[in-house]
């Protein structure tokens, strides 16, 4: 009894909290027909702020799949001073607000801020432009390649690596042919962790973008214009994309199980 109990509130709270919402803006989003979703999604801005999402998303995401193999290969591999700290470093952006690293960037890059005169006379703009978004999205995404790469790094151990090496392989041809593929399945997972973190961020971008439709405006930010201006079938449209979006790949991280789990079943 207790574990039918234990199963149906499971799944009750997974029905309220995981597909109730999702549904409900899918319902919201085709309230006045398909043809007016299609309508919003072929507006300019929209189509503006889907693309600056994709590339903002595809730059943060290959940046921080570069950045997080090598970080974690090193804090894995190696022992040295301030391993600790790095790893800290690493893991700082879980535990700040996204609105404070919009804010840090803006003291740093806006024009008032530390090195803002100095880039405005360069005419390079970071602080309510394109990078800035590129910046604030690559800080708030930085740590799940690396959280997701070092545990399996840790486990595979360094004997392969080391046989390797003594067999004349260098650098780049151990981590390109030894290291990467034991940790192929952690890898994607934390890449594509990081491409849904990357779509919807809303905080840090929120500060340093200056919300300009068609310039700077990415999808979480439309959809907070469109929802403040009371266009809710609008908002809620492009809500329901920026989800499939962000739940693709979350699902396309789990495709590798399911495939193994048939496969087995099949066998």
């Amino acid at each position: 009894m207790t574990r039918y109990l234990v199963w149906g509130a499971s799944w009750l709270f997974i029905l309220l909290v995981l597909v109730t919402p999702p549904a409900m803006v899918l319902t919201e989003a085709l309230k006045d027909g398909l043809g007016a979703s299609l309508a919003t999604l072929s507006d300019p801005d929209a189509q503006s702020a889907i693309w600056l999402t994709l590339r903002v998303s595809v730059v943060a995401v290959v940046l921080n799949t570069i950045f997080g193999i090598l970080a974690a290969w090193v804090l894995v591999k190696f022992r040295f001073p301030g391993r600790q700290f790095l790893q800290i470093l690493v893991e700082l952006p879980l535990s700040i607000s996204p609105v404070v690293s919009g804010l840090v960037w803006l003291l740093l890059f806006g024009a008032q801020g530390w090195f803002g005169p100095t880039l405005e006379r360069w005419n390079i703009h970071i602080a309510f432009a394109v990078p800035g978004i590129i910046l604030a999205t690559l800080f708030v995404t930085l740590p799940y390649v690396v959280r997701t790469v070092m545990p399996v790094m840790e486990v595979q151990g360094r004997d392969a690596e080391e046989a390797a090496v003594l067999a004349g392989a260098g650098f780049w041809q151990v981590l390109w042919h030894v290291t990467l593929p034991g940790v192929r399945g952690a890898l994607l997972s934390g890449v594509l962790l990081t491409t849904a973190r990357a779509l919807g961020e809303f905080g840090a971008v929120s500060v340093v973008s200056g919300h300009i439709p068609g310039e700077t405006e990415t999808m979480p930010l439309h959809i907070e214009n469109l929802y403040n201006g009371y266009q809710s079938v609008a908002a809620f449209t492009m809500a329901a994309l920026l989800a499939f979006m962000a739940m693709s790949a979350v699902l396309l991280r789990s495709a590798p199980d399911w495939i193994a789990r048939l496969q087995e079943k099949k066998a």
